[in-house]
C-alpha cells in the first residue's frame, strides 16, 4: 500500500439513516453544523467559564481559537517532525521575493514550494508554486503574512486529533482522519467542466473546482485518464475525509503524545501530518506535520459521509467538553485564559473578515 495514492472518483454512499430530504452531513453549512452545539458550549461556560476556552492551550494564543499564527506554532514543535517552514512577512515584492529564493536555496527545500496565510482559513490561499515566478505571483496578490514550505510528496495526509488532561501523565489521540484526494475520470466525451458539474459528489463543490481549474474546463479527458483536482487536505477545498480508525495503533499513539508533552503550553487540538509509508506511519515513524491546530479545531473524522449525523455530534459535543475541563483545569493551575470581552471580538472579527485569499491549488 505504500506509495499508492488513494483518491476519491466516484460516487460516495449516504451514511445509514440520513433521511433523503437532508444533505450530506459534511456539506451543511457553518452555522448550521455548530447551531446544535451553542447550548451546550453557554452550558461549559456556566459551569466553567469562558476564560477556560483560552486557557485549554496556554501556549498558544487564545488557545489557538481564531487568528493564531500557523507558523509560532509551528515553529513550538520538535524540529524533527515538522516540515521545515519560514514566514514572510509585509514588505516590499522584491524583498519579499528575495526572503522565498533564500528559503528554497536551502538543503533539502528547493521548488515546488507550498505557500499559504499564516493564520487558519479554512484551507484558503494555499498554493503550490513550481518556480519562483509563480510564488513571486502569489506573493503580489499576498498583502499579509505568508508561511512558506518545501511541498512534502505524501502521498498521504491525516489529521490527528489528540487531547491530554494537564494532570495526567500522557494523554491521547481521540480520532483519526483519513484524508482523500479528488480525483476524476474521463470518459472520453465530455469536458472536464461536464464531469464536475454532473459528478454526484464534485458537484457540490462545483466553484472551488472550476476556479482552480479554470484553463483546463475544455478540455475533454481520453476515457479512464484520471485528473487531480486538488491536493490540499481541507474539505472545504475538496478532499474527502474519511475515518482513520484502521491507522490507530498504540506506537502512533504513543509518539504523538511524546511530541505533544514536547510542545509548551498544549492539550488539546489537531495535527495535519503528510506521510508517505502507511506502514512507517502506523509505527510512528513517518510522520510529517504541516499543522497544529488548537482549540477550534475539529476531529474531521465527523464529516465521513458514512458516519451517522448522531455519532458525529457525539464526538463534536466530547470536543467542547474537553476543551471547557481542560482549559478549566489550567485555570487552576493559573492560566489566565482569554477575556470573554476579547472571544466576542474574535469570533466577530473572523466572520466579518473580508480579506480576499487567493483560490487554493
Amino acid at each position: 500500500m505504500a506509495g499508492a495514492l488513494r483518491t476519491a472518483t466516484g460516487p460516495v454512499a449516504s451514511p445509514v439513516g440520513r433521511p433523503g430530504w437532508l444533505p450530506p452531513f459534511e456539506f451543511w453549512p457553518v452555522w448550521a453544523t455548530y447551531a446544535p452545539l451553542v447550548p451546550w458550549i453557554l452550558a461549559l461556560a456556566m459551569r466553567h467559564g469562558w476564560r477556560a476556552i483560552g486557557a485549554a492551550n496556554p501556549g498558544m494564543r487564545d488557545g489557538g481559537l481564531v487568528g493564531e499564527s500557523k507558523y509560532d506554532i509551528l515553529e513550538s514543535l520538535p524540529a524533527e517532525w515538522i516540515v521545515p517552514s519560514a514566514r514572510i512577512d509585509r514588505g516590499t515584492l522584491a524583498g519579499r521575493t528575495r526572503a522565498v529564493a533564500a528559503f528554497a536555496e536551502q538543503p533539502g527545500h528547493g521548488f515546488p514550494l507550498i505557500l499559504k496565510p499564516d493564520v487558519g482559513q479554512r484551507g484558503s490561499g494555499v498554493r503550490r508554486a513550481a518556480t519562483l515566478a509563480e510564488a513571486v505571483a502569489y506573493l503580489r496578490a499576498a498583502d499579509y503574512p505568508v508561511v512558506v514550505q518545501p511541498w512534502h510528496p505524501g502521498p498521504f495526509e491525516a489529521g490527528i486529533f489528540y487531547w491530554r488532561h494537564p494532570d495526567a501523565a500522557r494523554g491521547q489521540i481521540l480520532s483519526i482522519t483519513d484524508k482523500v484526494f479528488p480525483v476524476i475520470a474521463g470518459d472520453g466525451v465530455r469536458t472536464l467542466e461536464a464531469l464536475i458539474l454532473s459528478h454526484s459528489r464534485f458537484s457540490r463543490q462545483a466553484p472551488v473546482f472550476l476556479q482552480r481549474h479554470a484553463a483546463s474546463l475544455n478540455q475533454v479527458l481520453p476515457r479512464g485518464e484520471r485528473f487531480a483536482l486538488g491536493s490540499v487536505g481541507n474539505h472545504c477545498q475538496g478532499t474527502l475525509f474519511r475515518s482513520g480508525a484502521h491507522l490507530w495503533t498504540p506506537e502512533l499513539d504513543t509518539r504523538i503524545d511524546d511530541i505533544a508533552r514536547r510542545v509548551p503550553g498544549f492539550c488539546i487540538g489537531r495535527f495535519d501530518v503528510r506521510y508517505g509509508d502507511v506502514a512507517r506511519f502506523k509505527a510512528g515513524e513517518d510522520l510529517a506535520i504541516i499543522e497544529l491546530n488548537g482549540v477550534s479545531a475539529e476531529p474531521t473524522d465527523v464529516y465521513d459521509p458514512d458516519r451517522r449525523i448522531a455519532s458525529a455530534y457525539r464526538a463534536l459535543f466530547e470536543q467542547w467538553r474537553l476543551v471547557f475541563e481542560i482549559g478549566a483545569a489550567n485555570r487552576r493551575r493559573g492560566a489566565a485564559g482569554t477575556s470573554p470581552a476579547r472571544l466576542a471580538r474574535l469570533a466577530l472579527g473572523h466572520v466579518l473578515d473580508r480579506r480576499r485569499f487567493p483560490g487554493s491549488s
